[in-house]
């Protein structure tokens, strides 16, 4: 009877290994989603792997000042997170790129905008599970015109498009717009969030993954 137990252990443990297998999560960003420090716990992403807890694993390729735009000043496309990210094979990306398209020499390029979003989440998705999820964030509102990061383009001009790329992509979203809308002391600089704010955003982040 004993080696019957064995047995069935030994047939079982394939499967039970593949179901504690962590749910690789990557965030793609800027400079907000990078924070203090891609490794840093205070940055949002990293606080979202805290609040998951261990049956995720969380990875933060933000990398600063780049944009989605193939024609930006400085695109994502370019860096070697962009590939860390597909060599990663992620459940789930969340991406949150757009607000250093705003600037007048990358919005010059806005025509692209929507296509260049769809391209990303196809590049992505060819590495990831038949299941696996994207996630569009709309971008946390920009409240003053600053590093030539314009609120009329980000909060109005570009959401319009971002809605088109959720509609067209099957992606899913998560607002980040809505829960710092009327909280512009969380936006020392008018853009980047504070301590505060990167905690608001990895709460409503874990709520939506979650769900």
């Amino acid at each position: 009877m004993k080696t019957y137990f064995i047995l069935i252990a030994l047939l079982l443990l394939p499967f039970l290994s593949v179901a504690q297998e962590p749910i690789k999560i990557a965030f793609v960003g800027n400079s907000i989603t990078q924070g203090p420090g891609r490794e840093n716990p205070g940055s949002f992403p990293l606080q979202v792997g805290q609040i998951l807890g261990n049956a995720y694993e969380v990875k933060n390729f933000g990398v600063g000042g780049r944009t989605l735009l193939k024609k930006g000043d400085f695109p994502y496309w370019n860096e070697p997170q962009f590939q860390q990210v597909k060599e990663f094979r992620p459940d789930v990306v969340l991406i949150k790129l757009g607000t250093n398209d705003s600037k007048p020499q990358n919005w010059a390029h806005k025509a692209e905008f929507v296509q260049d979003y769809l391209d990303l989440i196809a590049e992505f998705r060819d590495h990831m599970p038949s299941d696996g999820k994207v996630y569009v964030m709309l971008p946390v509102p920009v409240t003053r015109v600053n590093f030539g990061i314009t609120p009329d383009v980000m909060n109005n001009e570009q959401r319009l498009m971002l809605f088109e790329i959720i509609q067209k992509s099957g992606a899913e979203v998560i607002d980040l717009y809505t829960p710092l809308m009327d909280r512009p002391e969380l936006l020392p600089d008018g853009v980047h969030p504070n301590a505060e704010g990167l905690a608001i955003m990895a709460r409503v982040i874990s709520r939506r993954i979650r769900m």
